[in-house]
């Protein structure tokens, strides 16, 4: 990676604090509070709004992993926003912004999280204090690269060489072009650097918010990590290490009521890890709910609400509190809908936006529930059924309280969890990502996706297709880059 290519060259540039300002580098790592003003920038990063309305940090990418998933609907064109990526046109593109965006944003993190790395050795404040910043900065940068080499690399195999090209690995400030590191390495380098955040993390007494990363978080990231590592083991030890330490902190799975409140409280008790959005620095086109609400006043809401895979809400028990989230017949006046916007059968009322004139929300990056489903999936891809069947049992009875513990065994076992899961996780931000580590195929048949909107319905597992490609701008300034198939 040739950093000066995506990233401001000097540290002053990159280095932002919270909420909008910049502060010089030199001031920068002077005391440890100045350090973790450092790192709520790195944090800001993540809804902040970058070159256009499409690219609001993590929350785009977010939708970007839905629009390439078969369980999001978009019923109309709209007015085109992330359709390209739907129709998988945008991830194959060079050139494409989208695919730019995600490039830069998360090496723009990682640029950060490698001077906070540095910097605060030798800042001024006790070594508890180092440590907690210390452990935050590892877990991003984890966290970013772990985002990368799923986007742009082919998927991880359990037991494989794993000799494919990844991405390139930034692990210190200096500025230099950097070649593609192999998908094993990446791996490795993102488990040391969780294996150093947990270290770093564990007794820290408290976080500033929930917007910071605690042990918790840093678990459940180590988890998903191994999820797609097929590491199965370490996946359901993880997972359930999260939660209990999630739980000891006072989390807890939301009621039915708040799982009907609109997905957008920093106060909901089951999330662990989430952005709090504050009214006067919303980020309007930009934000999450600008496009995945059912009621902000956009020309893409009106015109595209977004609908679930009729398939998959068919599978939903009629008294699981998830099957309220979405209106079948598109004539339920309780769903929301901004001036003029039009009710389509299946359109969502999960995410809610503060109003239809402010697209603000809280967003959440991770929840209690998806450690449960985490669990239960890896045991029971271990054959370790009974307890896979408890740690299913804990979310899903939750949500529907007819639910009976499930009696089912293998496939079936795994099958039912992962219909679990694509409910529970649906706008969140996983189907893509789930597709492409489980060597799934996509497949948008018998259900209620429109031909002129999706155009690709089907794509066998392992397609390039799967890879997004290197951006150009990449290419042009680092000729160590060797690109990904075209």
């Amino acid at each position: 990676m040739a950093v000066s290519a995506i990233l401001p060259a000097c540290k002053k540039d990159f280095l932002e604090t919270a909420p909008t300002a910049q502060a010089p580098a030199e001031n920068v790592f002077t005391t440890t509070a100045n350090a973790a003003a450092a790192m709520n920038g790195v944090y800001r990063l993540m809804y902040t709004a970058y070159a256009d309305q499409g690219q609001g940090g993590e929350s785009s990418v977010m939708i970007d992993m839905d629009m390439m998933g078969e369980d999001l609907v978009n019923p109309t064109v709209g007015n085109n926003w992330f359709i390209s990526l739907h129709r998988y046109i945008e991830t194959r593109n060079v050139s494409g912004a989208q695919t730019l965006f995600a490039y830069r944003y998360y090496y723009r993190i990682i640029s950060n999280t490698n001077a906070i790395i540095e910097g605060v050795e030798g800042a001024t404040g006790t070594e508890a204090e180092k440590k907690a910043i210390r452990g935050e900065a590892y877990a991003m940068r984890a966290y970013a690269h772990f985002k990368l080499v799923q986007l742009y690399a082919e998927r991880y195999v359990a037991g494989g060489a794993n000799a494919q090209l990844g991405v390139p690995l930034s692990l210190t400030t200096k500025i230099e072009k950097l070649p593609r590191a192999t998908v094993a390495a990446v791996y490795t380098q993102v488990n040391s650097d969780l294996d150093a955040a947990i270290t770093n993390l564990t007794g820290v007494a408290a976080r500033a918010n929930k917007s910071h990363i605690n042990l918790a978080v840093v678990q459940g990231i180590k988890a998903r990590v191994a999820l797609a590592m097929q590491d199965y083991a370490s996946a359901a030890a993880l997972a359930a290490a999260a939660r209990t330490s999630a739980i000891a902190g006072s989390a807890s799975l939301m009621s039915n009521a708040d799982y009907t409140a609109g997905f957008n409280s920093y106060a909901n008790n089951e999330w662990m890890w989430g952005i709090s959005q504050i009214a006067d620095q919303g980020t309007f086109f930009y934000s999450f709910f600008a496009y995945m609400s059912v009621n902000f006043n956009s020309t893409n809401i009106r015109s595209n609400p977004k609908c679930i895979n009729s398939a998959l809400y068919n599978q939903i028990s009629a008294t699981d509190v998830r099957k309220k989230l979405w209106d079948p017949t598109a004539r339920d006046a309780a769903f929301l809908v901004p001036p003029s916007g039009v009710r389509i059968a299946y359109m969502n009322r999960k995410f809610l936006a503060n109003s239809a004139s402010n697209s603000y929300g809280d967003l959440a990056f991770m929840r209690l529930g998806e450690m449960y489903l985490m669990e239960a999936e890896a045991l029971a891809r271990l054959g370790r059924t009974t307890e896979a069947q408890n740690a299913l049992y804990t979310v899903a009875f939750n949500r529907d309280p007819s639910y009976v513990r499930s009696t089912r065994t293998g496939t079936a076992l795994i099958d039912e969890i992962m219909i679990q899961r694509r409910a529970e996780l649906w706008g969140e931000g996983f189907r893509f990502t789930d597709l492409k580590r489980l060597n799934l195929p996509l497949n948008r048949n018998g259900a209620n996706h429109v031909a002129s909107v999706a155009t690709v319905f089907d794509i066998p597992a392992g397609d390039p297709r799967f890879q997004w490609v290197i951006p150009i701008a990449e290419i042009n300034s680092n000729n160590l880059i060797v690109q990904n198939p075209l």
